[in-house]
């Protein structure tokens, strides 16, 4: 049985579901019991008409719900009996669910949580796997989702931008446990692309590309971190690379800028670079220079003071980072970094170890305590 394709048929059997009557949350509950018939019938007896037979089972689910909640006796005869017999509708409602799925309301985790579960077709275990919490908590936080988007209505425009930092969030949470979230957020966004047409969509799917196509280069055997400069380029994914970058271009063309396609074209000329010496830092500080002004973000401002002391060397790098707020998440390992390219290793094996301490992640705090170990050893 291909799971794949049953996941993917999940947020249109939903929005079918919806659209029929039935509340996002009820719904998604009924959708994600077909999909456990599914897998207990379908490698014996496959269906000929996958989402026509999801769309049946899912509704009947829903309607023996509904029947045996009394407290919702008046909508059961609004919604009973069967819905027309024929093909399944072929009408796309996977747009309206990533609008609900990313919804103001929600916090960035409970919208993620939602988001893998309603579109991506992910069990709610499948999903504290990843996430590396017990199950239950996982259940609460979905269902409190549930709650908060029930009400909304499934029509209303919702904003591209808070969906695409849904989707990035996704991305970035990587790969923990049996789902590779980083690969799912790709396939996600790639759905959003087919059935909405903008360049930030675009902009975005091409950044993950991007990104993704040197994943297997970012970490050693043991487990510790490669930074980009020390990376193998040979074992990028270059068909990955070819694709991000066409896509891209064809997102560029349509002079829309918005800060995922900016920021897509910086992971394009690293991407472009045969060395790490050969990186065009110069294009690479333009383009964050046009970040800044998309979004005025601090940790764009961050990355940016490496892109000047790149560009223009260290100093002014050092003189960048020291117009930032020093509270900021790696604002120490940066001036490390450019400590040791002005030729002051004594200063930057002090931040390095005091950047350590201060790092979100076990493979971080690793990598920056042994870049201050290998600089105190040089001494």
């Amino acid at each position: 049985m291909n799971e794949e394709l049953l996941r993917e048929l999940v947020p249109a059997v939903i929005g079918v579901l919806v659209r029929r009557g039935a509340e996002f949350a009820t719904a998604e509950d009924a959708v994600q019991d077909a999909l456990l018939r599914a897998l207990e019938t379908w490698p014996t007896d496959p269906p000929r008409d996958p989402k026509g037979w999801l769309i049946t089972v899912a509704w009947n689910r829903f309607l023996d719900t509904i029947r045996a909640d009394t407290a919702r006796r008046r909508r059961e005869d609004l919604l009973d009996g069967e819905p027309e017999p024929g093909p399944a509708s072929t009408v796309d409602d996977t747009l309206g669910l990533y609008f609900r799925c990313a919804h103001p309301a929600l916090t960035p985790s409970s919208a993620v949580a939602l988001t893998l579960r309603a579109l991506g077709g992910l069990t709610t275990r499948q999903i504290a796997e990843a996430y590396l919490v017990p199950e239950a908590t996982m259940a609460q936080r979905i269902s409190r989702a549930k709650r908060t988007v029930s009400g909304a209505r499934f029509d209303r425009p919702g904003d591209v931008g808070t969906v695409l930092r849904v989707l990035y969030l996704v991305f970035n949470e990587g790969y923990s446990g049996a789902v590779d979230l980083a690969a799912e957020a790709i396939r996600l966004t790639r759905l959003l692309a087919a059935s909405y047409d903008h360049p930030e969509v675009s902009g975005l799917l091409a950044l993950m590309l991007l990104h993704h196509a040197r994943r297997v280069s970012r970490t050693a055997a043991d487990g510790s971190l490669i930074p980009l400069a020390e990376q193998d380029r040979g074992r990028w994914d270059t068909a990955m690379i070819a694709e991000g970058v066409g896509i891209l271009q064809a997102a560029l063309a349509r002079d829309r800028l918005g800060e995922f396609q900016a920021q897509a074209a910086i992971a394009a000329l690293h991407a472009d670079a045969p060395t790490a010496a050969e990186t065009d830092w110069v294009q690479i500080l333009e383009w964050y220079d046009e970040l800044v002004r998309l979004t005025d973000s601090p940790v764009v401002l961050l990355n940016r003071a490496v892109a000047v002391g790149e560009a223009d060397g260290p100093r002014a790098g050092l003189a960048a980072l020291a117009e930032l707020d020093g509270a900021l998440p790696r604002y120490t390992a940066v001036a490390a970094y450019l400590y040791e390219r002005e030729g002051d290793p004594g200063t930057a094996a002090r931040l390095y170890a005091e950047a350590a301490g201060k790092a979100g992640n076990l493979a971080e705090r690793d990598h920056l305590t042994r870049q201050a170990a290998r600089l105190n050893n040089r001494s």
